[in-house]
Protein backbone atom coordinates (compact mmCIF):
# COMPACT_ATOMS: atom_id res chain seq x y z
CA UNK A 1 0.00 0.00 0.00
CA UNK A 2 2.49 2.34 0.54
CA UNK A 3 4.46 1.35 -2.83
CA UNK A 4 0.89 2.62 -4.12
CA UNK A 5 0.56 6.04 -2.55
CA UNK A 6 3.77 6.83 -3.45
CA UNK A 7 3.60 6.16 -6.94
CA UNK A 8 0.27 8.01 -7.10
CA UNK A 9 1.99 10.98 -5.69
CA UNK A 10 4.47 11.06 -8.18
CA UNK A 11 2.06 10.83 -10.79
CA UNK A 12 -0.11 13.57 -9.32
CA UNK A 13 2.76 15.88 -8.88
CA UNK A 14 4.29 15.14 -12.40
CA UNK A 15 0.60 15.84 -14.29
CA UNK A 16 0.84 19.49 -12.26
CA UNK A 17 4.48 19.91 -13.98
CA UNK A 18 2.93 18.88 -17.42
CA UNK A 19 -0.50 20.91 -17.72
CA UNK A 20 -0.11 24.41 -18.87
CA UNK A 21 -0.63 27.34 -16.35
CA UNK A 22 -4.90 28.86 -16.65
CA UNK A 23 -4.93 32.04 -18.86
CA UNK A 24 -7.47 34.88 -18.83
CA UNK A 25 -10.06 34.80 -21.39
CA UNK A 26 -9.04 37.53 -23.98
CA UNK A 27 -11.24 40.68 -23.90
CA UNK A 28 -13.47 41.28 -26.16
CA UNK A 29 -13.45 43.14 -29.27
CA UNK A 30 -14.72 46.62 -29.17
CA UNK A 31 -15.51 48.29 -32.35
CA UNK A 32 -14.51 51.89 -32.31
CA UNK A 33 -17.45 54.25 -32.89
CA UNK A 34 -17.99 56.41 -35.54
CA UNK A 35 -18.84 60.66 -35.49
CA UNK A 36 -21.84 60.72 -37.98
CA UNK A 37 -24.22 63.34 -38.39
CA UNK A 38 -27.87 62.39 -38.63
CA UNK A 39 -30.36 64.40 -41.23
CA UNK A 40 -33.69 63.89 -41.30
CA UNK A 41 -34.72 63.83 -44.72
CA UNK A 42 -38.97 64.67 -43.93
CA UNK A 43 -40.06 64.25 -46.75
CA UNK A 44 -38.24 61.34 -47.81
CA UNK A 45 -39.33 59.71 -44.25
CA UNK A 46 -35.40 58.56 -44.10
CA UNK A 47 -32.61 59.78 -42.21
CA UNK A 48 -28.97 60.32 -43.80
CA UNK A 49 -25.38 59.27 -42.52
CA UNK A 50 -23.10 61.63 -43.17
CA UNK A 51 -19.25 60.75 -42.44
CA UNK A 52 -18.06 63.79 -40.00
CA UNK A 53 -14.34 63.06 -41.00
CA UNK A 54 -14.39 63.81 -45.04
CA UNK A 55 -18.26 64.89 -45.07
CA UNK A 56 -19.21 61.90 -47.42
CA UNK A 57 -22.82 60.52 -47.50
CA UNK A 58 -22.72 56.85 -46.12
CA UNK A 59 -26.08 56.47 -46.78
CA UNK A 60 -29.58 56.71 -45.77
CA UNK A 61 -32.31 54.75 -43.87
CA UNK A 62 -35.98 54.09 -44.54
CA UNK A 63 -37.51 55.04 -41.20
CA UNK A 64 -41.61 54.49 -42.26
CA UNK A 65 -41.51 51.03 -43.69
CA UNK A 66 -44.93 50.34 -41.97
CA UNK A 67 -46.48 53.87 -43.55
CA UNK A 68 -49.22 52.13 -44.96
CA UNK A 69 -50.11 50.09 -42.00
CA UNK A 70 -49.64 52.63 -39.61
CA UNK A 71 -52.05 54.77 -41.54
CA UNK A 72 -54.42 51.60 -41.57
CA UNK A 73 -54.14 51.77 -37.78
CA UNK A 74 -55.49 55.27 -37.43
CA UNK A 75 -59.42 55.43 -36.38
CA UNK A 76 -61.33 58.52 -37.94
CA UNK A 77 -60.66 61.03 -34.70
CA UNK A 78 -56.82 60.45 -36.21
CA UNK A 79 -57.37 60.46 -39.30
CA UNK A 80 -59.18 63.64 -39.42
CA UNK A 81 -55.94 64.95 -37.11
CA UNK A 82 -53.32 63.51 -39.89
CA UNK A 83 -54.70 65.28 -42.74
CA UNK A 84 -55.31 68.47 -40.96
CA UNK A 85 -51.63 68.07 -39.71
CA UNK A 86 -50.27 67.47 -43.22
CA UNK A 87 -52.22 70.74 -44.41
CA UNK A 88 -50.28 73.08 -41.84
CA UNK A 89 -47.42 71.38 -42.09
CA UNK A 90 -47.36 72.32 -46.19
CA UNK A 91 -47.19 68.10 -46.99
CA UNK A 92 -46.05 64.86 -45.29
CA UNK A 93 -43.40 65.25 -42.67
CA UNK A 94 -42.40 61.87 -41.56
CA UNK A 95 -38.87 62.72 -39.96
CA UNK A 96 -39.03 65.44 -36.95
CA UNK A 97 -35.94 64.03 -35.15
CA UNK A 98 -33.60 61.09 -34.80
CA UNK A 99 -30.97 59.70 -32.63
CA UNK A 100 -28.99 56.75 -31.51
CA UNK A 101 -28.59 54.60 -29.12
CA UNK A 102 -25.21 54.98 -26.88
CA UNK A 103 -23.88 51.65 -28.91
CA UNK A 104 -24.88 53.57 -31.89
CA UNK A 105 -26.86 50.43 -32.94
CA UNK A 106 -30.58 51.71 -32.35
CA UNK A 107 -31.78 54.46 -34.66
CA UNK A 108 -34.80 55.99 -32.21
CA UNK A 109 -37.34 58.98 -35.14
CA UNK A 110 -39.82 61.18 -34.15
CA UNK A 111 -42.31 60.71 -36.92
CA UNK A 112 -44.29 64.37 -37.30
CA UNK A 113 -47.57 63.50 -39.03
CA UNK A 114 -47.95 60.32 -37.89
CA UNK A 115 -47.81 61.39 -34.56
CA UNK A 116 -45.47 58.48 -32.82
CA UNK A 117 -42.00 57.49 -32.07
CA UNK A 118 -40.22 54.06 -33.77
CA UNK A 119 -37.01 51.96 -32.97
CA UNK A 120 -35.17 50.73 -35.63
CA UNK A 121 -32.26 47.77 -35.07
CA UNK A 122 -29.69 49.31 -37.57
CA UNK A 123 -28.07 46.29 -38.32
CA UNK A 124 -31.15 43.77 -39.16
CA UNK A 125 -32.94 46.42 -40.31
CA UNK A 126 -36.05 45.75 -38.43
CA UNK A 127 -38.42 47.83 -36.45
CA UNK A 128 -38.52 47.04 -32.86
CA UNK A 129 -41.54 49.39 -31.54
CA UNK A 130 -43.73 52.20 -32.67
CA UNK A 131 -45.75 54.06 -29.94
CA UNK A 132 -48.33 56.72 -30.82
CA UNK A 133 -48.09 60.24 -28.53
CA UNK A 134 -50.85 62.10 -27.53
CA UNK A 135 -52.31 64.26 -29.93
CA UNK A 136 -51.95 64.49 -33.29
CA UNK A 137 -48.15 64.99 -34.03
CA UNK A 138 -44.73 64.38 -32.76
CA UNK A 139 -41.97 67.58 -32.79
CA UNK A 140 -38.29 67.71 -31.68
CA UNK A 141 -36.96 65.33 -29.41
CA UNK A 142 -34.10 64.38 -26.80
CA UNK A 143 -32.36 61.11 -26.09
CA UNK A 144 -31.03 61.14 -22.58
CA UNK A 145 -27.33 60.85 -22.02
CA UNK A 146 -27.61 57.53 -20.68
CA UNK A 147 -30.04 56.42 -23.54
CA UNK A 148 -33.05 55.14 -21.06
CA UNK A 149 -35.25 57.64 -21.87
CA UNK A 150 -36.48 59.72 -25.49
CA UNK A 151 -38.05 62.97 -24.44
CA UNK A 152 -40.31 64.08 -27.44
CA UNK A 153 -43.01 67.15 -27.89
CA UNK A 154 -46.39 65.84 -28.38
CA UNK A 155 -47.33 69.38 -29.99
CA UNK A 156 -51.37 69.49 -30.36
CA UNK A 157 -51.28 67.61 -26.33
CA UNK A 158 -49.41 70.33 -25.02
CA UNK A 159 -46.53 68.43 -22.92
CA UNK A 160 -43.33 66.82 -23.15
CA UNK A 161 -43.25 62.63 -23.48
CA UNK A 162 -40.87 60.65 -21.69
CA UNK A 163 -40.26 57.48 -23.37
CA UNK A 164 -38.37 54.04 -22.34
CA UNK A 165 -36.00 53.57 -25.39
CA UNK A 166 -36.02 49.62 -24.11
CA UNK A 167 -39.95 48.91 -24.75
CA UNK A 168 -41.44 52.00 -26.00
CA UNK A 169 -43.59 52.55 -23.55
CA UNK A 170 -44.70 55.99 -22.09
CA UNK A 171 -43.02 56.39 -18.66
CA UNK A 172 -44.34 59.79 -17.97
CA UNK A 173 -45.11 63.36 -19.34
CA UNK A 174 -45.27 66.99 -18.11
CA UNK A 175 -47.26 70.06 -19.05
CA UNK A 176 -45.64 72.72 -21.43
CA UNK A 177 -46.64 75.67 -22.73
CA UNK A 178 -48.85 75.59 -26.18
CA UNK A 179 -47.45 73.87 -29.06
CA UNK A 180 -44.11 72.72 -27.38
CA UNK A 181 -41.31 72.11 -30.24
CA UNK A 182 -38.04 71.93 -29.10
CA UNK A 183 -36.55 69.75 -26.34
CA UNK A 184 -33.25 69.53 -24.58
CA UNK A 185 -31.47 67.15 -21.97
CA UNK A 186 -28.36 68.92 -20.10
CA UNK A 187 -25.58 67.28 -20.26
CA UNK A 188 -25.77 66.11 -17.00
CA UNK A 189 -28.96 64.77 -18.14
CA UNK A 190 -30.80 66.05 -14.91
CA UNK A 191 -33.19 68.44 -16.36
CA UNK A 192 -34.88 68.73 -19.69
CA UNK A 193 -35.53 72.40 -21.19
CA UNK A 194 -38.64 72.49 -23.48
CA UNK A 195 -39.80 75.28 -25.75
CA UNK A 196 -43.01 76.09 -27.11
CA UNK A 197 -44.00 78.01 -30.45
CA UNK A 198 -47.72 78.58 -30.04
CA UNK A 199 -50.42 77.66 -32.58
CA UNK A 200 -48.54 78.42 -36.10
CA UNK A 201 -51.59 78.07 -38.10
CA UNK A 202 -52.74 81.32 -36.82
CA UNK A 203 -51.56 84.67 -38.16
CA UNK A 204 -49.85 87.15 -37.15
CA UNK A 205 -52.41 89.65 -35.84
CA UNK A 206 -54.06 86.96 -33.85
CA UNK A 207 -50.32 86.50 -32.49
CA UNK A 208 -52.31 86.51 -28.77
CA UNK A 209 -54.60 84.10 -29.21
CA UNK A 210 -51.66 81.24 -29.84
CA UNK A 211 -51.35 80.41 -26.55
CA UNK A 212 -48.21 80.53 -23.77
CA UNK A 213 -44.77 81.44 -25.46
CA UNK A 214 -43.37 79.46 -22.62
CA UNK A 215 -39.44 77.76 -21.77
CA UNK A 216 -40.57 74.66 -19.14
CA UNK A 217 -37.54 73.36 -16.67
CA UNK A 218 -38.40 70.10 -16.47
CA UNK A 219 -36.75 67.41 -13.92
CA UNK A 220 -35.98 64.85 -15.55
CA UNK A 221 -35.80 62.04 -13.10
CA UNK A 222 -39.39 62.46 -11.74
CA UNK A 223 -40.65 65.11 -14.82
CA UNK A 224 -42.30 67.54 -12.63
CA UNK A 225 -41.58 71.22 -13.73
CA UNK A 226 -39.29 73.26 -11.52
CA UNK A 227 -39.60 76.47 -13.59
CA UNK A 228 -40.98 78.07 -16.18
CA UNK A 229 -40.43 81.58 -18.36
CA UNK A 230 -42.85 83.24 -20.62
CA UNK A 231 -41.30 85.11 -23.90
CA UNK A 232 -43.24 87.75 -26.07
CA UNK A 233 -43.26 85.70 -28.98
CA UNK A 234 -42.83 81.93 -30.00
CA UNK A 235 -39.23 80.24 -29.06
CA UNK A 236 -37.79 78.90 -31.89
CA UNK A 237 -34.35 77.11 -32.53
CA UNK A 238 -32.41 77.73 -29.37
CA UNK A 239 -29.72 76.99 -26.76
CA UNK A 240 -28.16 77.07 -23.12
CA UNK A 241 -24.84 78.23 -23.38
CA UNK A 242 -22.02 76.54 -20.82
CA UNK A 243 -22.44 78.47 -18.38
CA UNK A 244 -25.81 77.09 -17.40
CA UNK A 245 -27.91 80.80 -17.86
CA UNK A 246 -27.32 82.08 -20.86
CA UNK A 247 -29.76 81.77 -23.00
CA UNK A 248 -29.77 82.33 -27.13
CA UNK A 249 -33.02 82.01 -28.94
CA UNK A 250 -35.00 83.09 -32.23
CA UNK A 251 -38.39 83.86 -32.15
CA UNK A 252 -41.46 84.01 -33.85
CA UNK A 253 -41.06 86.98 -36.58
CA UNK A 254 -37.68 87.62 -35.53
CA UNK A 255 -34.98 88.44 -38.06
CA UNK A 256 -32.42 87.64 -35.59
CA UNK A 257 -31.96 85.95 -32.54
CA UNK A 258 -32.05 87.36 -28.47
CA UNK A 259 -29.97 86.61 -25.69
CA UNK A 260 -31.65 85.97 -22.65
CA UNK A 261 -30.83 85.50 -18.37
CA UNK A 262 -32.14 82.72 -17.02
CA UNK A 263 -31.59 83.86 -13.62
CA UNK A 264 -32.71 87.42 -14.12
CA UNK A 265 -35.95 86.05 -16.50
CA UNK A 266 -35.10 88.76 -19.00
CA UNK A 267 -34.12 89.28 -22.41
CA UNK A 268 -30.94 91.59 -22.23
CA UNK A 269 -30.24 91.78 -25.84
CA UNK A 270 -31.87 91.47 -29.42
CA UNK A 271 -29.81 91.30 -32.43
CA UNK A 272 -31.45 92.17 -35.58
CA UNK A 273 -30.16 90.83 -38.64
CA UNK A 274 -30.44 92.69 -42.16
CA UNK A 275 -33.34 91.05 -44.70
CA UNK A 276 -32.30 90.01 -48.19
CA UNK A 277 -33.73 91.41 -50.77
CA UNK A 278 -36.12 88.46 -50.71
CA UNK A 279 -36.91 88.06 -47.07
CA UNK A 280 -38.01 92.24 -47.86
CA UNK A 281 -40.62 91.00 -50.34
CA UNK A 282 -42.43 88.57 -47.58
CA UNK A 283 -45.04 89.44 -45.56
CA UNK A 284 -44.51 88.06 -41.56
CA UNK A 285 -47.31 85.81 -42.59
CA UNK A 286 -45.34 84.20 -45.22
CA UNK A 287 -42.54 83.30 -43.02
CA UNK A 288 -42.60 78.78 -42.72
CA UNK A 289 -44.42 78.21 -39.33
CA UNK A 290 -43.98 81.99 -37.89
CA UNK A 291 -40.01 81.69 -38.60
CA UNK A 292 -37.69 83.94 -40.23
CA UNK A 293 -34.76 82.69 -38.85
CA UNK A 294 -34.51 79.11 -37.56
CA UNK A 295 -31.56 77.09 -36.83
CA UNK A 296 -28.96 78.45 -33.91
CA UNK A 297 -25.74 77.10 -32.92
CA UNK A 298 -22.69 77.51 -30.85
CA UNK A 299 -19.36 76.84 -32.15
CA UNK A 300 -16.99 74.25 -29.56
CA UNK A 301 -15.47 77.11 -27.86
CA UNK A 302 -18.68 79.06 -27.21
CA UNK A 303 -17.10 81.97 -29.40
CA UNK A 304 -18.94 82.38 -32.63
CA UNK A 305 -23.00 81.51 -32.63
CA UNK A 306 -24.66 80.09 -35.89
CA UNK A 307 -27.89 81.78 -36.74
CA UNK A 308 -29.42 80.43 -39.58
CA UNK A 309 -31.52 82.56 -41.74
CA UNK A 310 -34.31 80.99 -42.69
CA UNK A 311 -36.29 83.91 -45.01
CA UNK A 312 -32.59 85.04 -46.02
CA UNK A 313 -31.39 82.34 -47.32
CA UNK A 314 -28.32 82.99 -45.59
CA UNK A 315 -25.85 82.11 -42.41
CA UNK A 316 -24.61 84.75 -40.39
CA UNK A 317 -21.21 84.13 -37.46
CA UNK A 318 -22.25 86.01 -34.69
CA UNK A 319 -19.69 86.62 -32.09
CA UNK A 320 -20.61 86.05 -28.44
CA UNK A 321 -18.63 88.75 -26.64
CA UNK A 322 -20.46 91.95 -28.47
CA UNK A 323 -23.05 89.99 -30.52
CA UNK A 324 -21.37 91.53 -33.82
CA UNK A 325 -21.89 89.94 -37.00
CA UNK A 326 -18.56 88.65 -38.18
CA UNK A 327 -18.99 86.86 -41.51
CA UNK A 328 -22.03 85.55 -44.00
CA UNK A 329 -22.89 82.45 -45.82
CA UNK A 330 -25.18 83.15 -49.06
CA UNK A 331 -27.10 80.67 -50.65
CA UNK A 332 -29.58 80.33 -53.89
CA UNK A 333 -32.81 82.26 -52.89
CA UNK A 334 -35.39 79.80 -51.75
CA UNK A 335 -32.48 77.28 -50.37
CA UNK A 336 -34.75 77.48 -47.21
CA UNK A 337 -31.85 77.33 -44.67
CA UNK A 338 -33.89 75.68 -41.72
CA UNK A 339 -32.06 73.95 -39.02
CA UNK A 340 -27.89 74.56 -37.64
CA UNK A 341 -26.03 71.81 -35.43
CA UNK A 342 -22.26 72.12 -34.31
CA UNK A 343 -19.99 69.37 -35.70
CA UNK A 344 -18.48 67.09 -32.96
CA UNK A 345 -15.34 68.48 -32.95
CA UNK A 346 -17.28 71.95 -32.74
CA UNK A 347 -15.56 73.39 -35.88
CA UNK A 348 -18.49 73.40 -38.03
CA UNK A 349 -21.89 74.41 -38.49
CA UNK A 350 -23.84 71.85 -40.54
CA UNK A 351 -27.11 73.74 -41.95
CA UNK A 352 -29.68 71.88 -43.69
CA UNK A 353 -31.13 73.27 -46.95
CA UNK A 354 -34.67 72.10 -47.14
CA UNK A 355 -35.52 73.55 -50.64
CA UNK A 356 -32.00 72.35 -51.50
CA UNK A 357 -32.33 68.89 -50.39
CA UNK A 358 -28.62 69.30 -49.16
CA UNK A 359 -26.43 70.21 -45.90
CA UNK A 360 -24.20 72.67 -46.10
CA UNK A 361 -20.53 72.86 -43.96
CA UNK A 362 -19.96 75.85 -42.69
CA UNK A 363 -16.09 76.55 -41.15
CA UNK A 364 -16.10 78.90 -38.00
CA UNK A 365 -13.02 79.73 -38.11
CA UNK A 366 -13.04 80.72 -41.86
CA UNK A 367 -16.73 82.03 -42.31
CA UNK A 368 -16.90 80.18 -45.16
CA UNK A 369 -18.55 77.04 -46.57
CA UNK A 370 -16.27 73.89 -47.04
CA UNK A 371 -18.62 71.35 -48.36
CA UNK A 372 -22.44 70.76 -49.49
CA UNK A 373 -23.62 67.50 -49.38
CA UNK A 374 -26.59 65.75 -51.41
CA UNK A 375 -29.14 63.61 -49.01
CA UNK A 376 -32.67 63.03 -49.38
CA UNK A 377 -35.90 65.60 -49.71
CA UNK A 378 -36.48 68.11 -47.70
CA UNK A 379 -33.89 67.91 -44.57
CA UNK A 380 -34.58 69.06 -41.60
CA UNK A 381 -33.37 68.17 -37.54
CA UNK A 382 -29.77 67.29 -38.10
CA UNK A 383 -27.88 65.50 -34.70
CA UNK A 384 -24.45 64.93 -34.36
CA UNK A 385 -24.22 61.30 -32.53
CA UNK A 386 -21.62 57.87 -33.08
CA UNK A 387 -22.61 55.01 -34.85
CA UNK A 388 -21.10 51.41 -34.84
CA UNK A 389 -19.50 50.70 -38.22
CA UNK A 390 -20.41 47.39 -38.66
CA UNK A 391 -24.19 48.28 -38.90
CA UNK A 392 -23.11 51.01 -41.83
CA UNK A 393 -23.94 47.78 -44.75
CA UNK A 394 -27.81 48.55 -44.05
CA UNK A 395 -27.51 51.70 -45.09
CA UNK A 396 -29.30 52.35 -48.43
Amino acid sequence: MPTVRILLAAALAAASVAAPAATASPAPHVTALKNVLLVGNSQTGSVSFIDESGFANLGSFNVIPDLQQRINEMDPIQRIGYETVKGIEGGDRFVDDAALSPDGRTLYVSRGNLDDVAAFDLASKQELWHTRLDGFHADHASLSPDGTRFVVSATTANKAEFINTANGQIVGSAPTGNYPHQNDYTPDGKYVYNSSIGNISLPQSLEWAKGAFQLTKIDAATMQVVKTWTFPHGIRPNLVAPDGNTFYAQLSYLNGFVKYDLNAGKIVATVNQPFSDHAKSLKPDDYPKNSAHHGLALSGDGKTLCDVGTIDDYVALVNTDGLVDKAFVNYPTNSLPYWGQTSTDGNYCYVSLSQANAVSVVDYRSGTEVARIPVGTFPQRERVSKVDPTVLGSLS
